[in-house]
């Protein structure tokens, strides 16, 4: 089934795309969206939290049946999952500094915020390295995760690493971690839209994840999603949107909280962000999350073959379903060859000695036939 008449705008572009991974390109229903939540501030002006705070409960709505969580009211919006890390982190401070496992393939954000709570002695953080390769790309190995995790408060991991597209096994590290007494706080950003999570399957007790990129919708409308098993704790990143009712304005001492997710709220939230990205999880849920992981293994099956053919070193996994939503092309100058790449009318990335390429359902053989042959030439 094509799409592509949902995407007029996007397509205008005179190049192949394959950032997908990296940013998602926008349906043409996303501006008007935009602009209906402009409208209801011109309209209505106060009036306009009514319909705003509708928009926001269907944005967890949609959020939990992405992530497979039975949960909704226990999905909080967030302008980035760099703050949800940060509100679990400080929902977690006590008498005693908490120790954090995470490891080396954390995106930069959660990484600086980890690096920074423990420069300030908010926490003790201890890293899993990689110690295994396949075709020279490193592995976080599971096993060295359940080893650091002894006496251990939090561990932070990616359910897809960032630089190298790795799956990680997180149904035996949250089992083990759990075990033992740990939480476990789930960075979705590589998994949430491009293939099945289960949340409520895997029992995590947080996730966060974003809209950026596989769901389409843009910068801010991110997440975070707390286990109900959790609801007693209560976090120093808050405002008046987690009182138990927020438009009151009433001051009980202590504070009183809202129910559920709720009482993880802030300050007033962002809302614009809400409905930038309400076209992309739409789009995603009608598809299907099962049917994108399917049509993105598919994708990625001809990028690779494409570039084979071109005599193109791409790295190609052993099992491809171990493997995330985009393929890599080790090179030690990754950042050039993307840089050359896109004056020739090829859009990738660069992470980590990577050059990453990400189709998607828009993704035309022909593209990926061309960009082959692109990149063969620019690398040659």
């Amino acid at each position: 089934m094509s799409y592509r008449d949902r995407f007029s705008r996007s397509l205008q572009r005179d190049e192949i795309y394959l950032a997908c991974h990296s940013l998602g390109r926008p349906l043409d229903r996303t501006a008007a969206d935009v602009q209906r939540a402009l409208d209801y501030w011109y309209e209505m002006m106060d009036d306009a939290w009514g319909p705003w705070m509708a928009e926001v409960e269907i944005f967890r709505a949609n959020i939990a049946r992405l992530i497979g969580f039975d949960h909704p009211r226990w999905v909080v919006p967030k302008t980035s999952a760099g703050q949800g890390l940060r509100a679990v982190l400080n929902a977690l401070m006590g008498p005693n500094v908490p120790t954090v496992v995470a490891t080396r393939g954390e995106f930069d954000s959660l990484d600086f915020i980890l690096r920074t709570y423990e420069a300030k002695g908010f926490i003790q953080l201890r890293w899993v390295e990689p110690t295994t390769f396949e075709a020279g790309v490193p592995l976080i190995d599971t096993a060295q995760i359940i080893e650091s995790l002894p006496s251990a408060d939090l561990l932070v991991i990616s359910n897809v690493f960032f630089t190298t597209g790795q799956l990680l096994d997180v149904g035996e590290v949250v089992c083990e971690a759990h075990r033992q007494g740990v939480k476990v706080l789930l960075d979705t950003y590589h998994s949430a839209g491009v293939l099945p999570i289960g949340m409520s399957k895997l029992d995590v007790d947080f996730a966060v994840g974003g809209s950026y990129k596989y769901t389409r919708g843009g910068t801010g409308a991110c997440w975070l999603a707390i286990h109900p098993n959790h609801g007693g704790l209560r976090s120093l990143d808050t405002g008046w949107f987690a009182k138990k009712e927020p438009f009151s304005y009433a001051r009980p001492n202590p504070p009183e909280y809202g129910p559920d997710g709720d009482s993880w709220m802030e300050s007033t939230p962002s809302i614009l962000p809400v409905f930038q990205a309400q076209a992309g999880l739409e789009f995603t849920l009608e598809v299907g999350v099962v049917e994108m992981r399917q049509i993105g293994l598919e994708r990625l099956g001809v990028l690779r073959e494409s570039f084979k053919a071109e005599r193109v070193p791409i790295f190609c996994p052993q099992n491809p379903e171990k493997w995330g939503g985009f393929a890599l092309l080790p090179h030690a100058q990754s950042e050039i060859v993307c840089r050359t790449l896109k004056t020739r009318g090829v859009n990738a990335d660069a992470r980590g000695g990577n050059v990453r390429f990400g189709p998607d359902l828009l993704t035309t053989d022909d593209e990926l036939r061309r960009a082959s042959k692109i990149v063969a030439e620019v690398i040659a």
